[in-house]
């Protein structure tokens, strides 16, 4: 399956668009990783717990895109997106959404 950011795909040409695709998740971190990540903010800098647990729910996200876009017939995703949102204060919504299409190689 291609992604990608762009509205076309160099050397392809699109012969069906299918619809929009999507794929959320919603994370939330431990009661341990968020007492890590409270007394890390107060010296500052990275909170890693934090970074990890975004970078995996936007895999996980991509992957549902993904699996949507196959069930669709779609052999490409173009204007592959993220959108994000905090649900509460301890969890974390991450989107992966695109327009699924057909491509042929030109």
């Amino acid at each position: 399956m291609l992604v990608v950011t762009t509205e076309n795909i160099p050397g392809h040409r699109i012969d069906k668009v299918l619809g929009h695709t999507f794929g959320v998740v919603v994370r939330s971190r431990g009661i341990g990783g968020n007492i890590a990540a409270g007394l890390r903010s107060i010296v500052g800098g990275e909170i890693k717990e934090y970074t990890e647990m975004i970078e995996d729910a936007r895999k996980s996200a991509i992957d549902r895109m993904i699996k949507n876009a196959h069930a669709m017939g779609a052999n490409a995703i173009v204007m592959m997106r993220f959108d994000s949102g905090e649900i509460g204060n301890t969890m974390s919504e991450i989107v992966a959404y695109g327009t699924a299409v057909v491509t042929e190689k030109a």
